[in-house]
């Protein structure tokens, strides 16, 4: 490896096009404030900061040292600001795509809205009916243990047993789906009441 001051290389007359005959030259600065050229970079200078020169001296690359994790950490902070920027920027273009107006949005929203609403309302039905088969079941199964008040009275027969069990978990499961038609139907609106106002913005709307 030949690497050299800038001093020495201003002293010795030498061109940046002489010592980079088999590859690049190299220039760094140590810790020292002393500047370095070389057709390789030093084990001890591998961290630094350095450039690339051409045969006329002039820097043609940067190459970065290493960085600490607070640069690092900027860097993902940025990265992902620019992000969010580029999907922002993205969502903008296809809103405006989509719609010309206030007027189409409130009435895409309506649509969403409605269909949730409609599945709800046919999951209360379903619900209002397994209601009052599980009242049926609950007066038949009075008559026996563990239901029956009665010391003396029969074990539940098997099958009712098990009609109970199975419709309260149909049950479960439609008051589930109910609780998440109704979440999903606020989430709708409030995505379109951004949606909204994203639009008048860009579109210089008053509210």
């Amino acid at each position: 490896m030949r690497k050299t001051s800038l001093t020495l290389l201003l002293a010795l007359g030498l061109s940046c096009g002489a010592l980079a005959q088999d590859g690049r030259v190299y220039k760094w600065v140590d810790k020292h404030g002393v500047t370095h050229y070389g057709d390789s970079i030093p084990a001890e200078y591998a961290e630094l900061p350095k450039e690339v020169i051409n045969e006329h001296g002039v820097a043609v690359e940067h190459l970065s040292g290493k960085k600490s994790a607070e640069e690092l950490e900027a860097e993902r902070v940025e990265q992902e600001r620019l992000m969010a920027v580029e999907l922002q920027r993205r969502a903008d273009r296809a809103l405006l795509a989509t719609y010309l107006s206030v007027d189409e949005i409130l009435m895409h929203r309506d649509r969403r809205v409605e269909l949730f609403q409609a599945q709800a309302r046919v999951t209360e039905l379903y619900l209002s009916n397994l209601e009052r088969r599980m009242a049926k079941l609950r007066t038949e199964a009075a008559n026996f243990q563990p239901y029956s008040e009665d010391p003396e009275a029969p074990m539940i027969d098997e099958g009712l047993a098990s009609d109970i069990r199975k419709t309260k978990e149909i049950m479960s499961r439609h008051e589930r789906n109910l609780d998440k038609f109704r979440t999903d139907e606020q989430q709708i609106i409030a995505r379109f009441d951004g949606d909204i106002s994203r639009f008048k913005m860009l579109k210089g709307l008053e509210d």
